[in-house]
């Protein structure tokens, strides 16, 4: 049996994680492979500075940086920015994916442009980082975002009449006045709205997070994992300096 440990991006209880772990539910698995969803210690409140980034990239590390010393054979990180993936790659040698970069090259093996339907626009910078990462900002038709501030506790529960309705009209015009072959959920925070779209629009709908754990599926079955040449390891690395800073966290925020 093979043991994937997703990190969620914020700091939450059991019962808002169990909103991320329905995920699992929206895509098939075989037997031979489970998921484990665990909490970052430390988040920034929302993705919306560079400041806001060095802290994800930090909390998102030190949660995934002994997962192969725990047992785990892969890691999926849920969050559209991939935060911490870059790192994580450097240090273990288990599989690490994060779904930007996965959705957005999945989307040009279904057709030949895509858009990202998210929540709001302070979004906006996690993909286009990306897409100049890949070079595919062509391939991009648009960003579109409705302009509600999401909820990365409770999610779209209880809102749904509200945002779903509004996802399907940004994505309609995705398709109709921008030329989106696919539609990207601009979020793994977004997964209650996938079926919902995916009933409505003519085009597939990418839900991110199931992606990566279908992905590492794959991987794991094929025996591959990320390049060192791409992700060098550490000269000297400090993972009890890493633990230490976010144990010294928990103190203050306690």
């Amino acid at each position: 049996m093979s043991k994937v440990l997703v990190i969620v991006p914020f700091p939450m209880s059991e019962e808002n994680r169990d909103q991320r772990r329905d995920q699992v539910n929206a895509v098939e698995l075989g037997p031979g492979i489970s998921f484990e969803f665990e909490s970052v210690r430390m988040a920034p409140k929302n993705y919306v500075s560079q400041y806001d980034m060095v802290l994800a990239d930090v909390g998102i590390m030190e949660a995934g940086i002994s997962a192969a010393d725990r047992g785990f054979d892969a890691v999926c990180v849920d969050t559209m920015s991939d935060s911490g993936v870059a790192a994580l790659r450097s240090v273990l040698d288990i599989p690490v994916i994060g779904p930007g970069r996965v959705s957005m090259l999945t989307a040009l093996m279904l057709g030949d442009r895509f858009s990202i339907v998210s929540m709001w626009s302070h979004w906006d910078h996690l993909y286009t980082k990306t897409l100049k990462d890949l070079n595919l900002s062509r391939q991009c038709a648009s960003i579109r975002a409705i302009d509600v501030a999401p909820d990365n506790q409770g999610l779209l529960g209880g809102k749904e009449e509200d945002i779903f309705p509004l996802l399907f009209d940004a994505a309609t015009r995705c398709i109709e006045e921008d030329g989106a072959d696919v539609i990207l959920l601009g979020s793994t925070t977004m997964h209650q709205a996938h079926g919902y779209l995916t009933e409505r629009l003519s085009v597939p709908v990418i839900n991110p997070g199931p992606l990566t754990y279908k992905l590492a599926e794959s991987v794991l079955g094929l025996g591959l994992s990320h390049s060192r040449r791409a992700y060098p390891s550490p000269p000297a690395p400090k993972d009890p300096v890493v633990r230490a800073m976010l144990d010294a966290a928990d103190r203050f925020n306690h």
